[in-house]
Parts: C-alpha cells; structure tokens; sequence
C-alpha cells in the first residue's frame, strides 16, 4: 500500500497538470501582473498588466495587453528620451510594441496603455516590460518595469 501512494501522486501531476513538449502553458486568462523594477533602484516604480481575451471584430478573438505605470522619472531622466513603451514578446518568436501615454497629475503621471490585436498565443516563457522611448527616433530604451507572464493570476 505504501508503494501506491507515490505512484499515484506521480501519475495525478502527469495526467491532471500536462504541459507541451516545450513545458510551456497559456496564462489563465484574464489575468493580471505585477510590473517591478528592473533595476531595483525605484522604490516607488511600480505597475500591473491586465491580459485577456477581447473580441472586437466578428473574426477570431486576440489577445489584448494593457499597462498602467506609476511613480516613474520622467523620461529624460536616463537619457535622450520623451516617452515610455509598453514592449511584450514571446522569447526567441515575436514582439510588440505600443505606446503609453501620460495622464496629468500632481505627483507626476500616470503612464497608461493598451495593444488589442495580439494573435499569437502568449505563453509562460512571455515577458511584458515597460521601457524608455525616443519618439522622434523610434529609439527603444533599458527595461524599467518588468515580470515573466507565467506569474500573471
């Protein structure tokens, strides 16, 4: 009886949780994601993505990806750069990019911002970041908020 017991938790975890050949799932969707720091040097950086399945045309539904950034220097502050980026990729496959836009606040902006035609199948192995941007260049800048999508809840 006690050689059952492992033998059955074994084969539950095999045929209650498979994965792909890759090991690699879809995120439950919706799904939300703490944005942290690159860096670790801001304190008060701070966002969250929002990931879910949106049917805005009568064909397939795409994937759809918002941030909202708080607490962020303002761009200039590493360089040559008027704006920040929401940048998301699947590794080695794909990446988009889409522009966040600054609310008017006191304490600074609020960076916000949403891509709605994903088609691809975002997987565990995705990134979602926040980073600089030079507008008039196209430049894209260093990561200053960003997680893994396999810890989106």
């Amino acid at each position: 009886m006690k050689k059952i017991v492992p033998l059955f938790m074994i084969l539950v975890i095999i045929f209650v949780a498979p994965a792909d050949a890759k090991g690699n799932v879809q995120p439950v969707m919706p799904c939300s994601l703490l944005l942290k720091p690159a860096n670790n040097s801001g304190v008060n950086e701070k966002g969250v993505a929002l990931v879910y399945k949106v049917k805005l045309t009568p064909s397939f539904p795409r994937t759809s990806i918002s941030i909202h950034a708080i607490h962020l220097p303002e761009p200039s502050h590493y360089g040559e750069y008027d704006g920040f980026e929401g940048f998301s990729f699947i590794e080695n496959e794909i990446s988009w990019r889409f522009r966040l836009y600054p609310t008017p606040e006191e304490d600074g902006p609020t960076w916000a911002g949403r891509i709605d035609d994903i088609t691809a199948n975002i997987e565990n192995s995705s990134r979602i970041e926040v980073r600089i941007s030079n507008s008039k260049t196209g430049k894209l800048g260093p990561v200053v908020l960003s997680n893994r999508i396999n810890l989106c809840h």
